[in-house]
């Protein structure tokens, strides 16, 4: 299987599957003398692991890393930086009777006939657990971008809308979303999420999710006008997630419905000071930065496995029907908050790495 190496100076690959014992990745690109140690990882990583609520899948993975190499006495050497985090609560057994059978909504049917073969047990490899190995990347990117931007620079993401219930961006706080299961932004909306997805749950099934990425403190001048804009770089980046559907810049489709007063983001001059009147480019102007708050925004699919009975076809061509027992997310797109934020962190790394060496 190839391409599973992101980014251009900044990359990283990752390995592993669902089931197997453990996943991990390879960053290469680093910056040297960046302080690194496993706990500026960790805090990433305990953002994503599952089992910490009633909200996520109840499968225990203490997700520690471990960092094999590319660190020496606490900084990076400008090596490839190796990391491992064991498989531990592994339950191969609740795909044992599906091992035959096409997930509707999963990649069994796609993976097995490209490679004609497929790992059943959650997936394999293109199981969201691969997820882990990219927060682990994107923690160290984070790093870099801290040391390089400075106190100014952070990268915050957030769940906007749950399902069919949204709630008012306007009330953002960023404190709100780290003291709530859900990542919600808006602390009015909480407790009537916490009802509904409590229903979704309860009723075996699932719902979808936007998540909301934004990105202060960023430079002018990232991102290049024709194969390497910002945006697509971000929009790629965000769509490789597992289950995403559709990725938003700033107003995205909204743009569609507005005029050209409407959608354009005038500019003004005072003293020595430059300011947008708005921002529905999300910070990007001809795939360039443009020192804006960067706004990114991708909706997730409701959770392909449920307990709900659906038709589907085995590896053997027979009509059947299915039922995915195990541990599940009722809404997997609370998960892929710090998913996006890491992201965000790698493209925006590499981005600055390459202005570096074209322009300064």
């Amino acid at each position: 299987m190839s391409f599973n190496t992101f980014g251009k100076l900044f990359r990283f690959s990752t390995w592993g599957e669902s089931h197997g014992p453990a996943i991990g990745c390879i960053v290469d690109g680093c910056p040297p003398n960046i302080n690194l140690n496993e706990k500026d990882i960790q805090k990433e990583l305990d953002k994503r692991k599952p089992g910490q609520s009633k909200f996520t899948t109840q499968r225990k993975e203490d997700d520690k890393v471990q960092i094999l190499s590319g660190v020496f006495e606490g900084k990076t050497t400008g090596t490839p930086i190796s990391l491992i985090i064991y498989n531990k609560d592994m339950r191969s057994k609740d795909y044992g009777n599906i091992r035959d059978k096409f997930r509707p909504g999963h990649a069994d049917f796609t993976y097995l006939k490209k490679y004609g073969i497929r790992d059943y047990r959650g997936g394999g490899r293109s199981s969201a657990r691969e997820t882990a190995s990219r927060v682990a990347a994107g923690a160290i990117a984070k790093l870099v971008l801290q040391k390089k931007l400075g106190k100014n620079f952070k990268v915050v993401g957030a769940v906007t809308q749950l399902g069919i219930l949204g709630c008012n961006t306007e009330k953002w706080n960023d404190k709100t979303i780290t003291k709530n299961p859900f990542f919600c932004p808006d602390k009015s909306m909480i407790k009537l999420w916490e009802k509904y997805l409590l229903g979704v749950r309860k009723s075996g099934s699932s719902c979808g999710a936007v998540i909301e990425i934004r990105a202060r403190g960023i430079p002018v001048g990232l991102g290049a006008p024709i194969y390497s804009k910002l945006d697509s770089d971000i929009a790629s980046s965000l769509m490789s997630i597992n289950a995403v559907k559709g990725v938003n810049i700033g107003a995205g489709m909204n743009s569609a419905q507005l005029t050209g007063e409407q959608n354009s983001d005038e500019i003004s001059q005072k003293g020595k000071k430059l300011k947008f009147n708005s921002n529905n480019a999300g910070g990007i102007l001809g795939g360039i930065s443009t020192g804006q708050e960067i706004i990114a925004s991708f909706a997730v699919k409701p959770t392909s496995s449920i307990l709900t009975t659906r038709k589907t076809v085995d590896k053997f061509g027979k009509n059947t029907t299915i039922s995915v027992t195990g541990r599940h997310d009722p809404c997997v797109g609370i998960r892929a908050v710090p998913v996006g934020e890491a992201m965000m962190n790698c493209v925006l790394l590499d981005h600055y790495l390459m202005n570096k060496a074209q322009c300064q």
